[in-house]
């Protein structure tokens, strides 16, 4: 239940319970509170009517003023105030940066996504995510004042006090350049997250793994990485290391934490040396580049290429190899593909689930491609902020309102 301060006038526990129920129950009467959470008549009302006098809720115009009156006495109407503020989730990623701004409920307000150089300084990434944080708010029309919660997604582990550990090559400083210091002024609750955790937590609220107890999230784009949850509850570690890919590094046959994009384009580099793929197909050219994007070769095998199917199949072969893995470690229902890969990473997953089985002792998971695409870690970003600011933002919001009287 959100904590709000004995102060308030109806106690703790009874005003609590009205600001819980008042975020899902859009417009609501006394009565209505009373069934929802057990509460008596008047201490309902009175707890309604200190988070009136605190400018969380708002009185409506009654049934009669509505249009909508019989008979009897028009009951009063309450909803949550539309002007609360604002919540933002970022995902800074190795390659892009993303930062949404939206409002407690359900609507997002402004929506911003660019490319970023991966080889900028701390200095310089934290300085372009502050701008791009500042930007997007004064799109909304909206300014630091208004922030309630501020949800920032990593590609790194990162502990419970937002920082993340040293890392050999100064890759985690990097994409969590001092985030949690730098914000902490910016919102009342600030949290920085590892960027697959926040995308198992957007599966799990409106993706693939809804209603689902255990399940991994598997970013797989740029790098590999998973968010776990088990009987229910997102996995941490004492870094925030859980499902950090570094150990695909020590699985013969996948050999590096590098994602599919990477992993593609080795498999194709191996194909022409070894004549597999001729060099002059349309897919053995494009070996030479110096990126590929995974999704150009997986919608040609899609098409039935011939060579596409091939390298898909090979790269299923390792995806099935890191599932196995995944599959042994935790025991999910469900391991679930993320990022913008996903939308084209059929071909890949048919192959992977015919040796699957073979990879561990225990029953293979279900292997999904994830429905959410590159907006996945924002998605969870925003749902994470969105909880923060009814858990405990919006409360500290009343104690301050009413404390002024």
């Amino acid at each position: 239940m959100t904590e709000v301060s004995a102060d308030l006038g109806t106690g703790r526990a009874s005003v609590g319970a009205v600001l819980d129920f008042a975020w899902t129950a859009g417009e609501f009467t006394a009565t209505e509170v009373m069934a929802a959470t057990s509460l008596t008549r008047s201490t309902a009302i009175d707890a309604v009517d200190t988070l009136v006098s605190g400018q969380i809720l708002r009185e409506l115009p009654n049934a009669r003023a509505a249009g909508a009156y019989r008979a009897g006495r028009p009951a009063r109407r309450f909803a949550l105030m539309p002007d609360l503020g604002v919540v933002v989730g970022i995902d800074a990623g190795d390659t892009h940066l993303a930062v949404t701004v939206a409002d407690p409920l359900q609507t997002t307000l402004v929506q911003h996504r660019t490319d970023v150089d991966p080889e900028e300084t701390p200095e310089e990434r934290l300085a372009i995510i502050l701008e791009r944080l500042q930007d997007a708010l004064s799109e909304a029309g909206r300014t630091r004042d208004d922030l309630l919660a501020i949800c920032v997604g990593v590609a790194a582990p990162v502990t419970r006090d937002g920082i993340s550990p040293p890392h050999p090559e100064g890759f985690w400083e990097r994409t969590n350049p001092g985030l949690a210091a730098a914000l902490r002024d910016w919102a009342p609750v600030v949290e920085i997250k590892n960027d697959a955790l926040l995308a198992a937590v957007a599966e799990g609220a409106q993706g693939a793994a809804i209603g689902c107890r255990d399940y991994v999230a598997l970013l797989a784009g740029e790098r590999f990485g998973g968010g776990v949850v088990v009987d229910g509850h997102l996995l941490h570690g004492a870094h925030g290391g859980v499902g950090e890919g570094v150990v695909f590094d020590h699985i013969i046959g996948v050999g590096s934490a590098f994602g599919l994009g990477p992993a593609l384009h080795h498999q194709l580099l191996a194909a022409v040396d070894t004549g597999e793929v001729d060099a002059g197909s349309p897919i053995g050219r494009l070996a030479d580049a110096e990126r590929i994007d995974p999704r150009l070769v997986l919608t040609l095998a899609a098409a039935g290429d011939a060579d596409a199917l091939l390298i898909a199949g090979q790269l299923g072969e390792t995806v099935a190899r890191i599932v196995g893995v995944l599959g042994s470690m935790y025991d999910p229902a469900r391991v679930i593909i993320c990022g913008a890969v996903a939308e084209s990473i059929e071909p890949v997953l048919a192959a992977a689930r015919a040796v699957l089985p073979s990879q561990l002792h225990l029953p293979a998971p279900e292997l999904l491609a994830s429905s959410l695409g590159a907006e996945v870690v924002s998605l969870g970003a925003v749902a994470t902020a969105r909880r923060a600011a009814r858990e405990r933002a919006v409360p500290l919001l009343a104690e301050r309102r009413l404390a002024r009287g």
